[in-house]
Parts: structure tokens; sequence; C-alpha cells
């Protein structure tokens, strides 16, 4: 596969000294010194620059309409404290993503505050937002081991788990029938570093129910919302580490289990949580990947993708570049296939993001890690989500 073009000459294709010196010197004008010495590091090369885009990305097309001219969908997740409170995000969030992800709404933690209680207040006001501005919704997450209420551990049992699981997936996903364009059924059901033969997380779930928890969840969810995509979504899928190698590994045997016992999973989600400091993506190998997924008659959806800016230098220019590049770096390898039907990345504006306190920078400074500022102003960021998907073949 030929690597996307670039739009900066890349300095090992610079033939003489004089050259080098002179791309060096416009190269700094232009973006600033302190990015120039970050290319001498161990940063990859870069794809995209901010401010060179040949025509991509500038017209100020939301991303909404640019995905729909290709056949995908572009959204976001965003949550009911942000979308009930600023009006401006609001309009921001309406004007860029076709559809929305409830952030934590629709988690056990936040559904169930007593076992024998649904508290569906915010969750129902999601579903009304997305209804009102014209937008799909997605469901996040039927089955998880983390966001589970307080009262999960001393109440469920390997002889009640079964009833429990089931009686939630009917009552959530049976609430929301129709209205729905997808659920994350199972959420990173696989773990390799616990060291299972089958990769499986040993999760709260397959400690009470066996690895067959995830077949029931299937067909439970299947027969409660029988119009939703289904989908298994699971993280550490992007990078060529040995980590990322044996997830994908055990990702494809799950999958192709689930398929031949004709269990109603219908899509991969790869959250693609990307790290700004990994330089160990592998565009030929990920695709091949993706192609191995599309042949099994799955879909393939981008769920959760962010950028962390961690281990940046502190210069938001430079940061800007380097994260707007990962970006470009992954969905131009990911958009080559046409199984893949979303891109979603998790928030919209670095104004709320998890990754604040979940990943928060040594020096104090407020995180760089989405398409939108602080103050909702496009990122370079947004250009290369914007040129990826122009760039995309049409589905």
């Amino acid at each position: 596969m030929s690597k996307p073009k670039s739009d900066l000459r890349l300095l090992p294709g610079v033939d003489s000294f004089i050259d080098r010196r002179t791309f060096l010197v416009s190269l700094s004008k232009a973006i600033g010194a302190g990015s120039c010495a970050l290319m001498f590091g161990n940063w990859p090369k870069p794809l995209y620059a901010a401010g060179q885009d040949n025509g991509h990305g500038t017209d100020g097309v939301p991303l909404r309409k640019r995905s729909a001219a290709k056949g995908l969908l572009f959204g976001g997740a965003a949550g009911y404290g942000t979308l009930s409170s600023n009006t401006d995000f609001v309009k921001l969030f309406a004007e860029q993503c076709a559809i929305l992800v409830p952030e934590s709404e629709l988690k056990w933690a936040r559904l169930r505050p007593a076992p024998d209680r649904y508290d569906f207040t915010q969750a129902d006001w999601i579903a009304e937002f997305a209804r009102k501005h014209d937008m799909l919704l997605r469901g996040h997450v039927l089955v998880w081991h983390d966001a589970l209420p307080k009262w999960f551990s001393e109440v469920v049992t390997p002889k009640n788990a079964e009833k429990i699981m089931l009686e939630h997936i009917k009552t959530v996903a049976g609430r929301y029938e129709g209205r729905m364009h997808s659920w994350d059924v199972v959420n990173e059901a696989i773990a390799s570093w616990d060291k299972r033969p089958d990769g499986l997380r040993n999760s709260p779930w397959l400690k009470l129910l066996g690895p067959r928890y995830i077949e029931t969840a299937f067909r439970a969810a299947a027969e409660a919302d029988p119009k939703a995509l289904l989908v298994l979504n699971q993280n550490h899928l992007e990078y060529d580490t040995s980590g990322d190698e044996a997830t994908r590994t055990s990702v494809l045997r799950l999958l192709e289990n689930l398929k031949k016992r004709n269990v109603p999973v219908h899509a991969l989600g790869i959250q693609a949580h990307l790290r700004s400091d990994e330089t160990r993506f592998a565009p030929v190998k990920f695709r091949r990947f993706l192609r191995q997924v599309a042949d099994l008659d799955l879909k393939i959806m981008i769920t959760e993708m962010d950028v962390d800016d961690q281990k940046l230098p502190a210069d938001p220019g430079s940061r800007d570049r380097i994260v707007a590049d990962k970006y470009y770096e992954f969905l131009s390898a990911a958009l080559a296939e046409p199984a893949v039907t979303s891109v979603i990345t998790w928030g919209l504006s670095d104004r709320y993001t998890w990754l604040s306190s979940y990943k928060p920078r040594g020096d104090k400074l407020p995180v760089r890690t989405l398409p939108f500022d602080t103050d909702l102003h496009p990122k370079p960021a947004w250009h290369a989500i914007a040129k990826a998907l122009d760039s995309a073949p049409k589905r």
C-alpha cells in the first residue's frame, strides 16, 4: 500500500545539504523551530501539516457534511452536563456531528443507583436531544467490566448474574428499541495481559458466567432491540506492538467463533485512543487486520477516537501539529477500508475531555487532544480529520 501523500517534503527525500538547510529554515519559519527539532527526535515523519491542506479542510464545511458526502458518519461523545448547559457547544456539536454517544449516562453506575431501581432521567434527555437535532444515537454500554455500581459486588453472584444481566439488557435496550443506531453490547472483552489462552479479560462477568456471557449478551440485545447494529467494542488494537497484536489475534478468534455460532454480532468497534508519543503504527498491517474483520461480513466503527498529548512539548503549536498528524495517519489507513462506516471522537472540544483527568500533563498545562480547543475554535486536528474524510473513498 502506498503511503498517503504528504503536505511537507520529508527530510530523507532532500538531496543536498543546501536543500536540507533551505528546507529546515523554511519549515522553522512556517511552523516553529520547536517542531523542527522534534522531527529529528523519535517522532514519525509528518504526513500532515496545519495550514497546508492543498484545498482540503480549510473551507469550514462541517465534519458531519464531509463524512456524509463519502457515505460515512462523523460524531462525538458528550454528556448531559455539557449539552444541557453550554449553548455554544450545543450549536457546534449539532453542526459537526451526525451521531451522538452519551459519555456515561447509559453506563450501569449512572443508570442503576440500586439493584431494584433505574434512573433514565439523563439518558432520556440525551435521546430527546439527539432527536431534536437530527442526530443518530449510540448506546454505550450494555456489558462492561468497569463503571459498575457499588452494589454490584455485594449483590451479584454466580447464581443470579445471568438473570441480572439479561434483565438489564432487556430493560435498557428495550427502552430505546428502534431509536438506537448501534449498541456497544460488550466493551473491552479482550485483555491480553491477563494471560488467558483465549485472550479474554478476567472481568467480573467472566468470573461469574464464564466465556458464554458474551454470546448471551448479544442474543439478549438482538431480542431487545432487533434493528440496532450490535457492536463488540475494543481497545488496544491500533499499534504494531506485541500487546496490540495479541489483542487483534484474540479479537479475530472471538469474532470468528461468534459468527460460527450465528451470534448476532454486526460490527467491531475500534476505540482508537491514540498516543502522541507512540511511533509504532504500521498502516499496512493495520489495514490487513481491518480486511480480516471485514471478511467476516462485519462492519467497523471508529468509536472513541482521541490523541493524548501527555508527553508532548509545552508549546501549543508543536503539540497541535503532532496531534493532527496522529489523527491523519490513523484515519488515512482506517478509511481506506470500505467496511469502516464511522468516525466518532470521544469528545469534540478540549474543554470537555476525559484525558484532562485520566492523562493530565505533568506541567499542568491544559491538554489539547480534540478537534476544537477550549474556546470552541477548530485546531489542526480538525483540519486533519477533514482532510482524511475528503480523501476517503466513497462508500
